[in-house]
């Protein structure tokens, strides 16, 4: 029997389902970046965009490097989503909930709400 055809099927909806996700994702960042007032086109620039994500964060751009080690990358990756919240005039539970752990949603209310760009919380 040949699966050949449902295969196919299965990894088209898959790859689309994947191909919406980066859309979906691009679009938040670039408006999260464009409130913040950095380059919207930034979103599209891989690695880049972190080292942006960074600077809204208040972090030198050096925590790139931290983002490269296992488990240290998920303790960075909390700190800074709970400043990007910080940032934007929200909370600690928005930032971990909202940017860590559902971050397309959280990125998207962040690019898409009320929420304004109050500049890097002070460390």
């Amino acid at each position: 029997m040949n699966n050949d055809s449902s295969t196919s099927v299965f990894s088209l909806g898959w790859g689309g389902s994947g191909l919406v996700f980066t859309v979906l994702v691009i679009i938040a960042l670039w408006r999260v970046f464009t409130k913040a007032g950095r380059p919207g086109w930034a979103a599209i620039i891989p690695i880049y965009n972190v080292y942006v994500l960074l600077k809204i964060a208040g972090r030198s751009g050096w925590w790139l490097i931290l983002l490269l080690i296992p488990l240290v990358n998920l303790v960075v990756a909390i700190i800074v989503s709970l400043d990007v919240a910080k940032a934007f005039g929200k909370g600690g539970v928005f930032g971990f909930f909202g940017l860590f752990l559902f971050s397309v949603i959280g990125y998207l209310i962040l690019g898409f709400g009320r929420a304004r760009y109050t500049g890097p919380p002070v460390h």
